[in-house]
């Protein structure tokens, strides 16, 4: 793998996100039979201003945003500690294959020993299978179902 680093991206940064959320954008637009979804330069805006989101960056040795994910730490009541929420992992299509996607789930872990987590959760879209082919080698796959009640039809997934 070429030098890869991650590092959390501060709020005045994550402008640098909007070219690959772009990209994810139209990826998820594609696995999720066409959803609506928001301009790059709008979920940039979202990330920076959104209070509880974090943002892990990976990037090449000059810089270059190679991939992200996107972090909410949450409250856990049945434990009584909190827990982590990997929202969104993205890389870049050219990019993938390299360990980057493993790196920033390492990267969300370790933040989670970090605070004491008592686990990170994450959910993936059924018709996502290369996301969920990694998911299978490096995670336990959860008790629980996911449902969702529609409030914006324009915000379908």
């Amino acid at each position: 793998m070429n030098e890869t680093l991650i590092r959390p991206l501060p709020r005045d940064e994550r402008h640098r996100l909007a070219p690959l959320l772009g990209l994810y954008a139209g990826e998820m637009r594609a696995t999720l039979n066409g959803a609506a979804v928001a301009t790059p330069e709008a979920q940039a805006a979202l990330l920076a201003e959104h209070p509880a989101a974090e943002a892990l960056l990976a990037e090449d040795a000059a810089g270059a945003p190679l991939g992200f994910a996107i972090l909410f730490d949450l409250p856990e009541v049945v434990f009584a500690r909190r827990c982590g929420h990997l929202d969104d992992l993205f890389v870049r299509p050219e990019a993938r294959g390299r360990g980057i996607a493993r790196a920033l789930v390492e990267a969300a872990v370790a933040l989670g020993r970090e605070r004491g987590w008592s686990h990170l959760r994450w959910i993936v879209p059924e018709a996502d299978a290369g996301a969920i082919a990694l998911y299978e080698r490096i995670a336990t796959r959860a008790d629980w179902r996911s449902y969702v009640i529609r409030i914006d039809p324009a915000a379908s997934l």
